[in-house]
């Protein structure tokens, strides 16, 4: 992968801008054949709670607690603003979606059951996530990671969750 390419791309047309990635994470560029990028995802380290996904789990406390490693966050998914081209959202992800789990295991040498994404409703419909099916499954209580002390004021969003196997639950459960 072109990580300069990956890097520069989020930095200068994600809202959220990019910052070096720590712990697990994998990262996918989708190009064209002349190499110019039509679309970035960064998968990370899942939120350490989440109301919403964490009942739709259903887990227990401890289950959550041995099972947070396999769920990734999908922290970053971009296309940027030069590409028009309808539906490549779902089908940029389909292809992701198929690799994610293999790649993980080969990188991380454990595998991950479920894909969780934030969306900031005050920006985005989320038009792409559910074309894509993943379930929408509540909102975050407006809250971020670095926020320690719970003085941060960020947006509400929305949580998408897509699963990656039948039988999710029961292994996160197990």
């Amino acid at each position: 992968m072109r990580c300069g390419v990956f890097e520069t791309l989020l930095a200068e047309e994600h809202y959220l801008g990019y910052r070096s990635t720590v712990g697990e994470n994998l990262k996918y560029l989708l190009c064209q054949e002349d190499g110019r990028p039509l679309a970035a995802w960064l998968f990370g380290a899942a939120a350490w709670r989440c109301e919403a996904r964490d009942r739709w789990i259903g887990w227990s406390e401890s289950e959550r607690s041995r099972g947070l490693s396999r769920v990734t966050n999908n922290t970053r998914f971009l296309v940027p603003s030069w590409v028009k081209v309808p539906g490549l959202a779902s089908w940029g992800w389909s292809r992701v979606s198929r690799r994610l789990v293999s790649d993980w295991k080969a990188k991380y040498g454990h595998g991950i059951e479920v894909v969780e994404t934030f969306v900031d409703r005050s920006r985005f419909e989320g038009t792409c996530y559910a074309a894509s099916n993943w379930a929408e499954v509540g909102l975050t209580r407006g809250r971020s990671r670095g926020d320690r002390y719970g003085t941060m004021k960020v947006p509400v969003k929305a949580v998408y969750l897509y699963p990656l196997h039948r039988a999710f639950r029961e292994r996160l459960r197990s």
